[in-house]
């Protein structure tokens, strides 16, 4: 198989055989962020995921991945826990540099890191760390991926594609001179981790706090492309999305033709997506932008047999699928040419 996610229809074979307590509400399901389990007066929401393609910041990179999909659940991250794998050649120095990382992204973000494991392991050329973020949320405050509804509208947030135009930049900026991208750029796109950031959790927050959301998601491996479409296989509905409504940020333009990459795959944490009943979206977009963050209405969900489509230059064309992500694809043909 492609390195990458585990194509839709074969994970959703593999977790359908799992028998869950009856104290789960939400439980593996594909287009879901988190998990949820009633836990007394609250909601437990539980999210694990590993950052593989960054070994820049990768311990800030951990926390902030792990806490979007927490909150974008409709809940706040409150605990985290991460597993280190540290390859032979790492020295105290990194360990203690990932250690750093991943407390000061804590810490900015009202969070405890409350354990893990930690390791050197053979087999590895690089470090990878897997984080386990907890948080809770009230019972009529949780926001789920299938919650989309058919005339819903889909708003964006930011814009695309700030972690992978970062990542590239950090990882692949070599490659990016020699096809001619000024270091100017490359600098701007490397602060993308910093300015405008990848968390979404203050954009949740606000947009939970100014209207009715029916259904949140993080696009973030395989890029916007991907996460409207595990969006849309989540609540079982179809959507229309505009090409020109999209907000591609000036720097992942300049990267991805330098690269030849396509920014609707390219991972794109960063940006959240929302739908909501269209009366409600003037009050969110109003409530987000005056907080700074861009918000516009990129298409809406539509039935289910009207499919998933991308509307460009006046015509209709299927909405494009990313096997692999545009980073891995573009890293990945790099290492093989070393």
């Amino acid at each position: 198989m492609d390195i990458g996610k585990l194509p839709h229809d074969l994970l959703a074979q593999l977790i359908s055989k799992a028998k869950l307590d009856p104290r789960v509400v939400v439980g593996p399901r594909v287009g879901e962020d988190a998990a949820v389990i009633e836990f007394g007066s609250m909601l437990l929401v539980a999210k694990t995921d590993p950052i593989t393609f960054a070994t820049d910041r990768i311990g800030w990179y951990a926390v902030n991945i792990n806490a979007n999909d927490v909150a974008v659940m409709g809940a706040g991250p409150r605990w985290f826990l991460a597993t280190i794998l540290l390859p032979g050649t790492a020295a105290p120095r990194d360990a203690a540099a990932i250690f750093d990382q991943i407390l000061s992204a804590c810490e900015a973000l009202g969070i405890s890191l409350v354990g893990g494991h930690t390791e050197i392991t053979s087999g590895l050329d690089r470090p990878i760390v897997v984080g386990c973020m907890l948080g809770e949320v009230e019972r009529g405050s949780l926001v789920t991926t299938d919650g989309a509804q058919v005339g819903d509208l889909i708003v964006l947030t930011g814009g695309i594609a700030i972690e992978g135009t970062a990542l590239l930049a950090r990882e692949a900026a070599d490659a990016l001179r020699s096809a001619g991208v000024a270091e100017e750029l490359i600098g701007l796109s490397r602060n993308y981790l910093i300015e405008p950031g990848i968390s979404v959790v203050h954009a949740a927050r606000i947009a939970r706090g100014a209207g009715r959301i029916h259904s949140m998601h993080d696009p973030t491996e395989g890029g916007l492309a991907t996460g409207l479409l595990e969006l849309a296989v989540a609540a079982g509905v179809g959507l229309e999305v505009e090409w020109e409504s999209i907000p591609i940020l000036a720097e992942t333009e300049a990267v991805c033709r330098a690269l030849g990459l396509d920014a609707l795959g390219l991972i794109a944490s960063g940006s959240l997506l929302l739908t909501l009943d269209p009366s409600d979206a003037p009050a969110v977009a109003a409530s987000l932008e005056a907080e700074g963050i861009r918000a516009v209405v990129i298409g809406r969900i539509v039935l289910a047999e009207q499919g998933l489509r991308l509307r460009r230059g006046g015509a209709s064309h299927d909405l494009p699928r990313f096997a692999r992500d545009e980073v891995a694809r573009a890293l990945g043909a790099m290492r093989n040419e070393q």
